[in-house]
């Protein structure tokens, strides 16, 4: 079995890679300067990691898919995330960039209360940002920005102005993000599609009953995507999250059930996979400003 390397601090990744450690709780990296080779490497980050690969020099396996970690892609990884690194033959050296920071840099930090809602962290390594030459200037700016506060040495403003210029990075990232959601248009109709499809089986063929309500990440799951990555892109294209349509669409399932059937409601919670039938009360109360059997009434 190929032996993982923990990556719990960031002079571990830098004495890997033969790099300079300038502060022990943050690294920006250049993988151009690396006075170490590194063919194949398969870490479990104990870190928060964000590259940005400037051409074709290397191979990502993440978990058991392998990405063509292609020229102007950046991959994003988070505490507890393993992945293995191979060199493409011919590459002498990996033109990357990158930086690396402890989750211990954010304690007591506003980026460190924020720091959930930078999803990207936990996409899948296929769903890779792609950066526009303009993209990625503004992405080496903020790194050399950081870099400029490392060189000047740990003082104690460097906690803060650190994480501010760590968050103005994760911000750009975030709005990469967007725009590159809105470029896929065509991709993410047919996503939507497929779970529209996924979810009417879902129901028709008996497993709500069997496996309980569908969950966001057993649909991701099935369209090939991580459950983050799915979920911010169905907000931008419909507005609301993939939960939010689950229960919809429960919720219009409840409805035809409770018209065009004599069955009880307790029957009809169980076959749209409720445990309790009254978790299926609240949320239609929820949803409708009314019981089931109250609604069951209004409709005679």
């Amino acid at each position: 079995m190929e032996k993982i390397l923990e990556l719990n601090s960031v002079h571990t990744y830098n004495e890997l890679y033969g790099l300079e450690t300038l502060h022990p709780l943050v690294s920006v990296v250049n993988l151009n300067q690396a006075t170490r080779d590194v063919d194949t490497i398969r870490l479990r980050y104990g870190l928060y990691a964000i590259f940005l690969k400037l051409e074709k020099a290397c191979d990502i396996q993440y978990g058991r898919q392998a990405y063509d970690f292609e020229a102007g892609t950046i991959v994003c990884f988070a505490p507890g995330q393993t992945a293995t690194t191979t060199r493409t033959m011919g590459h002498p050296a990996t033109n990357a960039y990158g930086i690396l920071f402890h989750p211990d840099l954010l304690l007591g930090t506003e980026l460190g209360r924020n720091i959930k809602r930078y999803t990207f962290f936990s996409y899948k390594v296929n769903e890779a940002l792609h950066l526009s030459e303009k993209e990625r200037e503004t992405f080496l700016e903020c790194l050399d920005i950081v870099r400029g506060e490392l060189e000047h040495g740990v003082d104690k403003h460097s906690k803060k102005l650190l994480t501010i210029h760590i968050e103005l990075l994760l911000g750009y990232c975030m709005r990469f993000y967007e725009r590159q959601f809105e470029t896929r248009t065509k991709g993410n109709h047919d996503v939507l599609t497929r779970f529209e499809s996924l979810l009417d089986s879902y129901f028709e063929e008996g497993i709500a009953e069997r496996e309980g309500l569908p969950s966001v990440r057993y649909m991701a799951d099935k369209l090939c995507l991580s459950a983050n990555y799915f979920g911010d892109m169905f907000k931008k294209e419909t507005g609301k999250s993939p939960q939010e349509y689950i229960q919809e669409k429960v919720i219009e399932r409840a409805k035809e059930r409770i018209a065009d059937t004599n069955e009880t409601i307790s029957q009809i919670a169980y076959e749209l996979g409720f445990q309790y039938p009254q978790h299926f009360c609240r949320l239609f109360k929820k949803r409708m400003g009314c019981t089931p059997n109250a609604y069951r009434i209004q409709i005679g």
